[in-house]
């Protein structure tokens, strides 16, 4: 019988061990604060940004928040981040993605102080994560680490496989497993012979965005899946980028959609905010 991954439990447990050390943190005059601008109004954006509210709120993270409406200039931005940069009340800036198609995206990123950086997208924390230094990591792929590390599957010596190459999961992805001493394979859209090569994976990491499109002819018997796809179907049931129902039988363990990667973003999210601190002491 395959082990259903439960996100929700093991976000919830990750959000108590921090709401214990931002108490502790508190008690000894430390308070941890994040900005979060939202530039528009996607209705998606918009609860993403209300349940990292809701996160902080239970932690007891200080959050601020910046809704600009959707003519913001660039320029607007690029200001109210460097001003959120030099106010050392300020510990992590995040800004929700995505902008508007008027603004660049890359140089909002990189305008963002490194030591700042809560969501791991900067270049110098996708940098640091290659090469071993400390650093902030990309919140979704920290997310599976934990949830593999947390259901006691093993990674070391393993034969991973990312089907996926984007900056914000599928590359620091595959440098996560690799940190931890996976052998590590990536796949993407143009992979010869995908089946072959997703059939060869002990752990099989799926961001394609592609609804439902990994079956069983992808899956070794007994691998571990983590669904990192979200989809909204017609019947307004959300699925992942795997096909849970085709696929449940062969596995030893899985993650559903809903209820799994996802609540381990903001968890992680938020664990960045909190290490934000002993970051910027050192």
């Amino acid at each position: 019988m395959a082990k259903i991954i439960d996100g929700k439990a093991i976000s919830m447990k990750i959000k108590d061990e921090l709401k214990e050390k931002t108490a502790k943190m508190k008690s000894e005059g430390i308070n941890i604060c994040l900005a979060v601008i939202q530039v528009g109004n996607d209705p998606a954006s918009s609860v993403y940004v209300r349940n990292k509210k809701n996160a902080c709120k239970y932690i007891g993270i200080e959050s601020l928040s910046y809704e600009l409406p959707e003519d913001t200039t660039e320029e607007q931005l690029l200001e109210l981040v460097e001003k959120l940069n030099k106010d050392s009340k300020v510990n992590g800036i995040l800004v929700q993605l995505p902008l508007p198609s008027h603004i660049d995206e890359d140089k909002i990123i990189e305008s963002i102080l490194p030591l700042k950086d809560v969501d791991g997208f900067h270049p110098q924390s996708v940098g640091a994560l290659s090469i071993g230094q400390p650093g902030f990591v990309s919140c979704t792929p920290a997310g599976v680490i934990q949830l593999l590390k947390r259901s006691d599957i093993e990674i070391e010596g393993k034969e991973c496989v990312v089907i996926g190459r984007s900056n914000i999961v599928g590359k620091p992805m595959a440098q996560l497993l690799l940190r931890e001493n996976g052998t590590v394979t990536i796949a993407h859209s143009r992979t010869k012979n995908l089946k072959e090569v997703a059939r060869r994976a002990d752990i099989l990491v799926v961001a394609m965005g592609k609804p439902k499109f990994i079956n069983k002819e992808y899956i070794k018997d007994g691998a571990v899946v983590i669904d990192v796809g979200i989809h909204r179907m017609e019947n307004n049931k959300l699925c992942g980028d795997v096909d849970y129902d085709d696929i449940i039988e062969s596995v030893s363990a899985i993650t559903p959609v809903p209820g799994g990667v996802g609540p381990m973003t903001i968890a992680m999210l938020m664990n960045n905010c909190v290490e934000s601190v002993e970051l910027q002491k050192k």
